[in-house]
């Protein structure tokens, strides 16, 4: 009788072991340990006035952070909206002072300089320094492709680069319509980054800004934002 005891427990034990691959899936086959899907709503070229504010109402209804890219040159007369950015808590990130090519891909210390500008036109309305920035137009466009020279002046300087997955075209064409900015700024990916645009003349991206979110949570999507710690985007292309 002991040793019939003695073998059932081993044979239960043994039975035991043989499972635990089982306990890694949940009832509708879906592994519970399967990697969580992140979306990043990013905005260009703010702060956009009464388009800002209209985002950041949504955004706060919605309970989504976001990450803003700023234009230097527009930050006067709308440190309220810079202020609300912080205090809602959102990234802020920088876009360049002026937004103009020939500043800007003139040279590399050109790039650098605009940047350390709007980083300072930030540190005097927040208190606090920025460091995650977008290339204006991206960092391969018709008038620049990024250099190991660049990205290394970037990094000296304690720079990150951020880039985009997902582009609704919404800076060549900010009178798209809500629906098709919307229909452009779906993907499947696992990790997406939406590049939207906040300046004046986008409000039909601040009226489309709603539905990307009700898709991105219907399909169980986690919204984040942009920091130093999100690793950069960005491509040297090959000559």
């Amino acid at each position: 009788m002991r040793k019939l005891l003695s073998n059932l427990i081993i044979f239960t034990l043994l039975a035991l072991l043989a499972y635990p691959q089982l306990n890694t899936y949940s009832e509708d086959g879906n592994k519970k340990d399967a990697p969580k899907k992140v979306v990043y709503l990013t905005f260009d070229d703010a702060p956009g006035g009464d388009v800002t504010v209209k985002t950041l109402d949504i955004l706060k209804e919605e309970n989504v952070p976001a990450t803003f890219f700023i234009i230097g040159e527009q930050i006067k007369g709308q440190e309220d909206i810079i202020l609300r950015m912080k205090n809602e808590g959102h990234s802020i990130g920088l876009h360049s002072f002026t937004h103009e090519r020939s500043k800007l891909y003139s040279c590399t210390s050109g790039f650098i300089n605009e940047m350390k500008q709007v980083q300072k036109a930030l540190y005097d309305v927040t208190g606090e320094n920025y460091y995650i920035l977008r290339f204006p137009f991206g960092t391969n466009n018709s008038t620049y492709r990024l250099t190991n020279e660049m990205v290394n002046a970037v990094h000296s300087n304690n720079f990150k680069i951020y880039d985009w997955t997902q582009d609704t075209l919404d800076g060549a064409n900010p009178n798209s319509s809500p629906d098709t900015i919307l229909n452009r700024a779906i993907s499947t990916q696992d990790n997406v980054v939406v590049l939207m645009h906040n300046a004046h003349a986008n409000k039909n991206t601040s009226q489309a800004i709603r539905g990307i979110i009700k898709y991105y949570k219907n399909q169980g999507y986690t919204f984040d934002k942009i920091t130093v710690d999100t690793p950069e985007i960005y491509h040297v292309l090959k000559k």
